[in-house]
């Protein structure tokens, strides 16, 4: 280095950025190539991925005297498994932090509601945790490292107006050059100092956050406060994209950007930078990049004022969830004075920070951005109580806010008719567009935000080709590093071979792996405390997958009688006992066969037990409750809550009750179902718990069924439910209900990944930067990706083991816009005649299936173990 003062370079290293020795390793090459560029490098470093979370759990589980304490072993545990990663003791200050968050563990445990004080002192422990450890890691590794206290050096703007919850939780810093942090650390100045994101301190010296993602705004509080000479954010992603490129892989790294574009597009869905980190960079001019320590040879994404002039451009697509709207409604607001001032002063007196507005001659709408609000129902409540004084107002959601950003929208109107027609059909709750002219909003209904910006993006940016702004697409980014942990070694791999003997017989063609329905089947009946499974039948009916799955000794849910049929059709010497039917909205005659055949029945509704109390006399029932809230990985697939059509309230039990012993019908169990592809394993505790809760209104209750809706991965690298960690959730809950039977109702899962769908290619078309490679079935055979804007792997089976070389929409041959069954997929070169396979098809394919065009779907085959 050299012994001229070197400027300094402030680097934030996030979560997954710290949570291996590989990453430090990073780290620590990163460090090397700025001292050798004469710069000084200031590390800013967050808690290890996923710690904030435990931290979370852990003052829910310490509230109301509950047991908090194997949350903090799994905490300890997991820094002490990166101590041993590391080559390093878990030192004396590692030790301290434990002590420290113990006993704050034990005073929250012994009040009813942490205060927010408290809950700040606990959630910063975890970046105290791993900078220490990579302070250890640093120092052994030969480099002179000074571990600081960021909490010494950043402090939080003193407004006594606001709740006490932002105060603690949500704090704001000034940010200047600062004489005492540069002093400090002229005292060593070859060092390398390390500290922490996210925490800071307030004028009583005590512990407060920035909010969560907030290590992104200390890092430029950091740079702003050393006149630093450059900002570097390190996170998964190598920078900035036209699209969230985990659910649209063909979107584009974007090369440059100004601060005005980056702030709109974090503050409109882009998780990569936190939104108040620009501030302090745009007011010091400090050049922003993002960059990733999973790909550090990628220049990413700079953030700066002297960016490339592209003139007027869209140039990210982004989508928010989460949202919720407030829609205000009174003629009384016409040519009002003050009308806006008097409701926008309740949304302050609730601490209620408003995001997008819209105003008519009677209406006005508003937007509550949940990384900015405490959105519980609660808060809700007394917000709408508070509004309707002065008009009529209701609460939408959940919705989505997807936005078009860039520079100069206005000025794009002209050209941008054709991308509104995505919207047709939709409902649309709210249109802004921003002042300042960088972005174009529209609030959806949250179910469409995934489609509408897929193809949104496809609109814009299918035909794109790198140039100073734009780059490479995601997809070819991470190419080169896809190795086996990123695309597993799926038993469609292994039997290559049989596939395309199979594909030369007949094409297209459904293909079930006997071998992979027993292993998932006995994942799921390996869970200690489940007592009984039953089969999703709707996720796929064939025969062969009945009869395997009943050899593994698994009972079958019926949605239908036609289901009941193909049942007991299959397997004619079923114990009837091993049969749930549970459909929705269905004629008294269908509970009546189904009670005549002997097998389980789920009512989720009281007014067929009130009206026709003769079918229900004398039987056994379940009742299926609605918790009312939903789960899953699309809005059509969450099946509680009041836009779902499933399910009795909690409120209505009590009539039920009443109406049950009227008929003489015997309550034996509860259920409920809240959605589909869930990978939160406590989801299925919690409802043993709620359904538990309830089950002892009634007195015969003996069973709880806490359903299915257990996740699949869609994509390679993709996150999985963990098994052994649902075993150990479901252990705890049951632990305290012994009394109950535990019954699981998975169908998806057991079946999803033991399907695939095998296509030939008919033709290839090229028209303009845009490639088709068209197969002989498409949405006839496989409806998800239409329906749901579902993701599946597609390969060249034919070319399996040659690299993709192509970008390329897979397409079927429908007479319909929408039979894409994926776009902008990475292939290798494709001919006429190539077998394609779309992965994970063994769910809600074949049953889903139709004859549009009067094209016959694809036909099943299992491929048995010999």
């Amino acid at each position: 280095m050299s012994t001229s003062s070197p400027s300094w370079v402030v680097c934030k290293f996030g979560g997954t950025s710290v949570s291996s020795r590989a990453r430090w390793d990073t780290i620590i090459e990163v460090v090397h190539a700025h001292r050798e560029e004469d710069r000084h490098p200031f590390l800013v470093c967050s808690a290890l991925q996923g710690v904030s979370d435990q931290l979370e759990m852990l003052l829910r589980e310490a509230e109301h005297g509950g047991d908090p304490w194997s949350t903090f072993d799994a905490i300890r545990d997991r820094h002490r498994a990166l101590a041993r990663d590391l080559e390093v003791a878990a030192n004396a200050a590692l030790s301290d932090e434990f002590e420290r968050l113990e006993a704050l563990t034990t005073e929250v445990q012994s009040m009813d509601t942490p205060s927010p004080r408290q809950r700040a002192e606990v959630l910063a422990t975890g970046e105290l945790l791993s900078t220490r450890l990579g302070a250890a890691y640093l120092s052994a590794r030969g480099l002179p490292v000074e571990w600081l206290d960021a909490r010494e050096f950043l402090r939080a703007k003193d407004d006594p107006h606001l709740p006490p919850r932002r105060q603690y939780l949500s704090a704001t810093c000034a940010s200047h050059a600062d004489s005492v942090l540069q002093a400090h650390l002229a005292g060593a100045p070859e060092a390398v100092y390390l500290t922490q994101g996210f925490i800071a301190s307030n004028a009583l010296e005590e512990t407060v956050l920035l909010g969560r993602g907030g290590s992104d705004t200390s890092a430029a509080h950091f740079a702003a406060k050393l006149g630093a000479e450059r900002l570097e954010i390190w996170t998964d992603v190598p920078g900035l994209f036209t699209a969230n490129p985990h659910k649209v892989p063909s979107a584009r790294l974007l090369r440059h950007l100004d601060y005005d574009e980056a702030q709109e597009l974090a503050t409109m869905g882009a998780t990569v930078l936190h939104p108040r980190c620009l501030g302090p960079a745009q007011r010091h001019q400090i050049p922003l990049h993002v960059r990733s320590t999973k790909a550090p040879a990628v220049d990413g994404t700079t953030v700066a004022d002297d960016r490339p002039d592209a003139g007027p451009q869209v140039k990210a697509i982004s989508a928010k969830t989460g949202v919720t709207a407030i829609t205000m409604e009174t003629l009384g607001m016409w040519q009002e004075v003050g009308f806006l001032a008097d409701v926008f002063q309740i949304f302050k007196h609730h601490g209620l920070s408003v995001d997008l507005v819209a105003t008519s001659e009677a209406n006005v709408t508003v937007t509550l951005d949940p990384t900015a609000n405490t959105l519980d129902s609660d808060v809700l409540d007394r917000l709408l109580h508070d509004l309707n004084r002065y008009c009529e107002a209701e609460i939408i959601d959940p919705c989505a806010v997807v936005s078009l950003v860039g520079r100069h929208i206005r000025s794009l109107l002209n050209e941008l008719g054709p991308a509104f027609e995505v919207f047709d059909e939709q409902k649309v709750h709210l249109v802004t567009q921003a002042a300042s002219d960088l972005n174009m909003s529209f609030v959806v209904d949250e179910e469409q935000a995934s489609r509408l910006m897929k193809e949104l993006h496809a609109q814009f940016f299918g035909a794109q080709v790198p140039d100073a702004i734009f780059g490479p697409q995601w997809q070819e980014l991470v190419e080169p590093s896809a190795g086996p942990e990123a695309r597993p070694d799926a038993w469609w791999r292994r039997r290559r071979d049989e596939l395309l003997r199979l594909a030369d017989e007949q094409s297209p063609r459904y293909v079930y792996d006997e071998a992979t329905l027993r292993a998932k089947s006995e994942e799921i009946q390996n869970l200690a405390p489940v007592d009984r499974v039953f089969y999703a039948v709707k996720a796929n009916p064939h025969p062969h997958v009945l009869r395997v799955l009943e050899q593994q000794g698994l009972g079958f849910e019926c949605v239908s009688p036609g289901e009941l049929d193909r049942v007991i059709d299959t397997l004619p010497a079923l114990d009837p006992a091993r049969v749930l039917f549970q459909p929705n909205f269905a004629a008294p005659e269908e509970y009546a066969t189904a009670f005549e055949r002997g097998v389980h029945v789920t009512l989720d509704n009281v007014q067929p037990l009130a009206e026709r109390p003769d079918v229900f006399a004398g039987e056994e029932i379940f009742v299926r409750v609605d918790p009312g809230q939903g789960h899953g990985h699309h809005r059509h697939v969450r099946t509680a809550g009041a836009q779902s059509k499933f399910g009795v309230v909690p409120d209505d039990l009590e009539r039920l009750r009443a109406v049950a012993d009227q008929a003489n019908t015997t309550v034996t169990g509860l259920h409920v179902h809240v959605g589909s592809g869930i990978t939160d394993e406590d989801t299925w505790a919690d409802l043993a718990d709620f359904l538990a809760s309830l089950a002892s209104g009634f007195s015969n209750a003996r069973t709880i069924n806490v359903g299915g809706g257990l996740g699949v991965p869609n994509r390679p690298g993709a996150s999985s439910l963990d098994v052994e960690a649902l075993d150990a959730a479901l252990r705890e809950a049951l632990g305290q209900q012994a009394r109950y039977n535990l019954w699981m109702e998975p169908g998806r899962y057991l079946v999803a990944t033991a399907g695939v769908l095998l296509a030939r290619v008919t033709q290839t078309k090229e028209k303009g930067p845009v490639r088709y490679v068209g197969l002989d079935t498409g949405m006839n055979s496989l409806l998800r990706p239409a329906l749901y804007g579902a993701h599946h792997e597609i390969v060249n089976l034919t070319r399996l083991n040659e690299a993709p070389s192509i970008t390329a929409d897979v397409v079927g041959p429908i007479c319909e816009t929408g039979d894409v069954l994926g776009h902008d997929r990475r292939l290798p070169h494709t001919e006429p005649g190539d077998v394609l396979l779309v992965a994970t098809t063994g769910a809600y394919g074949a049953s889903m299936s139709n004859r549009y065009n009067l094209r016959p779907p694809a036909e099943e085959v299992l491929l048995t173990n010999d």
